[in-house]
């Protein structure tokens, strides 16, 4: 096989970058529009991140320091600008963050030159990933994120801790960390986002509540809670918002996606919830609203899942997984939503607050219980054939 000159792959790069995305005409759903092409993969890698661009070093211009996948990403809107914190796995499995950016919502995203390099203050931590990202009304942005430590006292070399990892910026380049998030309740945390406006003059936090760095245990769901102080962080009591319930679409577990999105009828939340199933464990999205005055008091929650994986989706690191930690909203109110597919690559969902809402609002929650569910269905039949002039 000839190798590859290092210009070669950078005008490959360069091409990759400049793709236009376009609507994807085989789905359909009133509510989205999904896009054909991801917004980020491996391959959206920028060459001198991977390679010696010597020939004199690097004589069969070979990856030196290799990329696996890009996915879990936090978004902002900011100053006619679409900004991805994206979460990037190296071929030695450790996630670290990288900031891209676009005139565009749907394409065109390109990696600074340099990955984010956090503070080094928690020398325990091996892993970071999953960032949401908050512009707060502090004046400050926040990136909370998965800080992941090695279980020192268990047995099993997998065993693993997780913890909310706080840094905050004004430019997203210079990153301040703060120490991480403490839940004197919950021993462990993951998928933590931090609301965009103060509650009751604090700092208001999502959680998920956990026994285990995978298992929930007797963790019931989506928490909430507030401190005083985010330069030190510390939560007594999580109250519970979205719960998990017995044959839902959030059995074994749910946990909260892209910081809350503010509308004149209330928070909406896009988050995730987990199912077990013959071939393991699925991953999709849902959604909820909470009060504006509130924001942990559900007041309405549509009927099973908002977006699940399709076609090659499906297809990955962790197949049959979708997930989400971040959504831009611009001054038209258009919403993207970025999520991940299978852990291996990000893809972008268009759609606006009013369809949003209209959503949120006007589909009825679930039954829970199969005949109450086929009534429900009969009742939209119902309703149709009688606006349709058939007779049921």
């Amino acid at each position: 096989m000839q190798s590859k000159p290092f210009p070669v792959l950078m005008a490959e790069y360069e091409t990759l970058i400049a793709r236009p995305n376009e609507v994807n005409q085989h789905f359909y759903n009133g509510l989205l529009e999904r896009y054909r092409y991801p917004v980020l993969t491996r391959e959206h890698t920028p060459p001198f991140w991977m390679y010696d661009a010597n020939p004199a070093s690097n004589p069969y211009m070979m990856q030196r320091l290799g990329v696996n996948c890009a996915f879990n990403s936090g978004a902002l809107y900011m100053d006619g600008k679409y900004y991805l914190a994206a979460r990037v796995e190296g071929a030695d499995r450790k996630s670290f963050f990288a900031v891209a950016e676009s005139d565009s919502p749907t394409d065109g995203f390109r990696y600074r030159d340099y990955p984010v390099r956090l503070p080094d203050t928690c020398p325990e931590e091996t892993n970071v990933y999953d960032m949401r990202l908050t512009r707060h009304e502090d004046g400050w942005i926040y990136g909370v994120f998965c800080s992941e430590s090695k279980d020192a006292g268990a047995a099993d070399l997998s065993a693993a801790v997780a913890a909310a990892g706080i840094v905050r910026t004004r430019d997203l380049q210079t990153w301040e960390r703060l120490p991480n998030l403490v839940t004197l309740r919950s021993p462990q945390q993951r998928n933590v986002v931090l609301h965009p406006e103060f509650v009751n003059g604090q700092y208001a936090f999502y959680t998920r509540p956990m026994d285990g760095f995978i298992e929930t245990g007797s963790g019931g769901g989506i928490g909430f809670g507030v401190c005083p102080d985010v330069t030190h962080a510390v939560i007594d009591e999580e109250r519970l918002v979205s719960l998990r319930r017995y044959h839902t679409i959030t059995e074994a577990k749910n946990g909260a996606g892209a910081v809350p999105i503010k509308t004149p009828k209330g928070w909406i939340h896009l988050a995730h919830g987990v199912r077990n199933t013959a071939a393991g464990l699925r991953y999709v999205l849902y959604a909820f609203a909470t009060a504006l005055e509130d924001p942990a008091r559900v007041i309405a929650q549509p009927s099973g899942m908002l977006l699940g994986p399709l076609g090659h989706e499906r297809v990955g690191d962790v197949s049959n997984v979708v997930f989400t930690n971040g959504a831009a909203v611009n001054e038209q109110g258009e919403v993207y939503l970025y999520y991940a597919s299978s852990d291996t690559r990000l893809h972008v969902a268009r759609t606006d607050l009013d369809r949003l809402c209209d959503y949120v609002f006007q589909t009825p929650t679930d039954p829970l219980r199969s005949v109450d569910c086929v009534a429900q269905r009969c009742e939209l039949i119902d309703r149709n054939l009688a606006f349709l002039g058939r007779r049921g």
